[in-house]
């Protein structure tokens, strides 16, 4: 049993691909089902596509529950093999906890949550967006996706101090501009909450129009929060730039260390004649 059990985690671990054909195929495989649930999803909210294949639509989605279901279920069984430094329950409670775990739970809990609890019809439509969850799936197969994680893992200060001030412009010039308007504009800035709709369109140089201001001071400071937006707004796509360039240039680096590394010749001991 345990033999089978180390083949089935060698099967489904993404750290085996080099090593396995069938390791790399289960990868894939998974991959292009992920690709497939959302692509589903995506037509599923055509009219005309639901009501002609809504069928081929619903045994889609079963079998793909199926697969992530099982998928899910061996990797609580192999937990153990991943996590060998704790205890065989405390291993499978680490993964179903991990991030990935809770969206491999996430990914297929809104089909079963039905079948034990009586629902809205509108939360139920809720839940059915949770099926999106899966195309977070792929930051288990892809590099890609998970260079972006850990980029934005290691950068989260930088970006957390960004969004507060963000939120203090938008705080400040909320205020600033109720006061400002209010008197002339009720109806567009009744209150400060609702004035922030104008200032996030504002910040964010999307300027949609809805709401604007009349008065001299109004577009005065309007024009100036405009302006602070191209910058504040460019901080966090900067900081997320250098963070890549950052990895790109360690991989690099690393890369061509070992690639050092394999090219030096090697060192032998004068009295045992084993390799150093």
């Amino acid at each position: 049993m345990l033999a089978f059990k180390k083949r089935i985690f060698f099967l489904i671990d993404e750290k085996g691909r080099k090593e396995s054909p069938w390791n790399r195929f289960f990868h894939l495989s998974i991959m292009t089902l992920i690709l497939l649930s959302v692509t589903g999803i995506i037509l599923e909210s055509f009219g005309p596509l639901r009501d002609r294949y809504g069928k081929v639509f619903q045994w889609f989605e079963l079998v793909t529950i199926m697969v992530f279901s099982i998928e899910y279920l061996l990797r609580i069984w192999t937990a153990d093999l991943k996590f060998t430094e704790d205890t065989s329950w405390r291993a499978r409670l680490r993964f179903m906890l991990s991030p990935m775990g809770l969206i491999d739970l996430l990914a297929i809990l809104p089909f079963y949550l039905p079948f034990f609890f009586q629902f809205d019809l509108r939360f139920i439509r809720i839940l059915r967006i949770t099926r999106l969850l899966r195309i977070f799936k792929l930051n288990r197969y892809t590099r890609a996706l998970g260079l972006f994680t850990s980029v934005f893992f290691e950068k989260r200060n930088e970006l957390g101090i960004t969004m507060f001030v963000m939120f203090l412009l938008l705080l400040m010039s909320s205020t600033i501009m109720y006061y400002l308007e209010s008197d002339v504009q009720p109806d567009q800035f009744p209150d400060i909450i609702s004035t922030f709709w104008w200032s996030v369109a504002t910040l964010t140089t999307v300027g949609y129009g809805d709401v604007y201001p009349i008065t001299g001071w109004g577009k005065l400071v309007s024009g100036i929060i405009a302006i602070l937006g191209i910058g504040l707004v460019a901080l966090p796509t900067g900081i997320l730039s250098a963070g890549f360039i950052e990895k790109i240039e360690d991989k690099h680096k690393k890369e061509a260390e070992e690639a050092a590394d394999q090219t030096k010749p090697f060192k032998y001991c004068p009295h045992c004649g084993e390799k150093l």
